[in-house]
């Protein structure tokens, strides 16, 4: 074995948390993990929220994030510490030895400055090339990660590009200081499964055609599995697991690495359309207010009561913008969407307070969705006064049936959404939709800011309260496996448009259009060379046109 670049040892990092109402506390996020990375080989790091994923990763520069502090061990790169290196010292290494790729491109780039500037200002600064060799190893990443026109790619501004263009231009920031070692901290998460295999592809190239060193850090196995030649599974704050990708993949040896593997299991029977949709919308157009170009085109899509109707997509192809025309938010310029039999206002302000209580909302971020001055028995128990007029006793009684029924219980009704976890929030917002005893509700990509475990948790429970309550989903999303587990009739959009339509197994079963082909080949599996098989497929389909 060659003498590692990066040898973490018995790592061990704090943090203070402020619990409300009581004094400060030191906590322990990370205790006595160790693992060695050698040149020219990636290790996946996963793990759900909170296992310490990026806060090891970024240890690497000797980093804590958010008042996080590094209090043992070791962290040594080329055979040095670098926790015992002055600020000086940690500045040369930041940059330039080991450099960063975050998640969010679109938050990490100035919008002020164009891309070829900020792409080279780290080497730069470092004297690790002069300008005009800094540009031209600019323009040589844009051509290997796949950007248009790499010649002039960097003369445009940060929101001239795509988010899968400008993550790949994170990528290539990184490298251009041709460091040793990379730190990859999810950066396709944010991104749609179709441009999600186009950044895959470009950052693998990348890291063999360098011979860099990488450190990959995701909650997808199943991505990790295609960039990683080892992974190491880490579950709160502890190293759990660590092996080659293939062993821990086909062969995991511990309970909770089985569980991340075996995610998505659920399997759900499809329910046949009725004659009676509790949701219709007809021939439905509509564009935003002050603009000349429709959003929507001519869109027809039914919803029975009890089942689920998928909206499939990636972003801009008119899914949430649907939604927002269903709630009311923006009136169609064409056509009607009708709901339990009667017409509804195209304008929110002109339904009555019964469309609002049937017709719910459950929204992608729970965080933002939910009033932090409020404890969960105040948040459950609006809906509970505005349409019934419940109060006191009969609301706490009720708040308690709902907190039951999301498989929480009555313990969290005096607690505060900082108290909770990510997935303690979404069920939160679930208890809140249900306490209005709605007849349909809209999730709008509810679990994609989940772990995979806590979003399987999720869809288990929205598919037994659907059961328990009769209640229609339309639900948003891009995560195919989502689809296949919850679905009984999908909706693909693309560009405004319903490409394709019907029950599960129908839109599920060959001959696809080529969209749905392409939504369907891009989902990953959790399987070794599924990358290259399908840029490989990719590429005759395009030879062959």
């Amino acid at each position: 074995m060659a003498d590692p670049l990066l040898k973490v040892t018995d790592l061990k990092i704090e943090a203070t948390a402020h619990p409300p109402g009581e004094p400060p506390q030191d906590i322990t996020i990370v205790e006595g993990v160790s693992f060695a990375l050698e040149k020219g080989r990636v290790l996946g790091l996963i793990g759900e929220s909170g296992a310490g994923k990026s806060t090891i990763g970024l240890s690497a520069m000797a980093y804590g994030r958010g008042g996080v502090r590094i209090t043992g061990g070791q962290v040594q790169v080329n055979g040095r510490d670098i926790l015992k290196l002055g600020t000086s010292g940690l500045r040369r290494l930041r940059g330039a030895e080991v450099t960063y790729v975050a998640q969010s491109a679109a938050a990490a780039f100035n919008p002020a400055r164009k891309i070829m500037e900020q792409v080279t200002e780290a080497t730069l600064a470092h004297g690790r090339a002069s300008k005009r060799e800094a540009e031209t190893r600019a323009v040589a990443l844009f051509d290997k990660l796949g950007l248009p026109d790499p010649e002039t790619f960097g003369n445009r501004y940060p929101h001239q590009v795509s988010g899968g263009q400008l993550q790949r231009a994170m990528t290539a920031l990184a490298l251009c200081p041709e460091p040793e070692l990379v730190i990859f901290d999810e950066p396709t998460t944010a991104l749609d499964v179709t441009t999600q295999i186009d950044v895959l592809a470009a950052i693998k190239d990348a890291i063999r055609d360098t011979g860099v060193a990488a450190l990959y850090i995701t909650h997808d196995l199943a991505v990790v599995a295609q960039v990683s030649d080892d992974i190491m599974v880490l579950q709160n704050g502890h190293r759990v697991e660590f092996g080659a990708t293939d062993q821990i993949i086909n062969a995991p040896r511990e309970d909770y690495t089985r569980a991340l593997v075996s995610v998505r299991s659920i399997v759900h029977e499809e329910n046949q359309p009725g004659d009676d949709p509790v949701l219709q919308a007809s021939h439905v157009t509509a564009r935003y207010k002050g603009t000349k170009f429709d959003v929507l085109h001519d869109i027809n899509v039914a919803l029975d009561a009890g089942q689920t109707l998928a909206v499939v997509g990636e972003s801009g192809s008119g899914k949430s913008t649907l939604a927002r025309v269903i709630t009311g938010l923006l009136p169609p310029s064409k056509g009607q969407i009708t709901f339990a039999g009667r017409r509804l206002s195209s304008d929110l302000a002109g339904r009555s307070r019964e469309d609002l209580r049937e017709l719910q909302m459950i929204y992608q971020m729970a965080d933002v969705a939910m009033n932090p001055r409020q404890t969960v028995g105040t948040i459950i128990g609006r809906p509970l006064e505005f349409y019934f007029g419940h109060r006191g006793a009969e609301k706490r009684r009720r708040v308690i049936e709902l907190l039951d029924k999301i498989e929480m219980g009555a313990g969290y009704i005096d607690r505060y959404p900082a108290e909770l976890s990510g997935g303690q929030k979404q069920r939160v917002c679930i208890a809140r939709a249900l306490a209005a005893e709605p007849r349909l509700i809209i999730c709008d990509e509810v679990t994609s800011a989940l772990d995979p475990l806590v979003a399987d948790g999720i869809l288990k429970l929205l598919l037994n309260l659907q059961k328990a309550e009769n209640v229609a989903y339309l639900f948003i999303t891009h995560d195919l496996a989502t689809v296949r587990a919850i679905a009984d009739s999908i909706a693909v959009m693309y560009q405004g448009r319903v490409v394709r339509y019907g029950t599960k197994s129908q839109v599920l079963a060959p001959p696809y259009d080529d969209y749905t082909d392409l939504l369907l080949s891009s989902v990953p599996e959790m399987k070794l060379g599924w990358l290259e098989e399908v840029i490989a497929h990719r590429k005759m389909e395009s030879a062959g046109h």
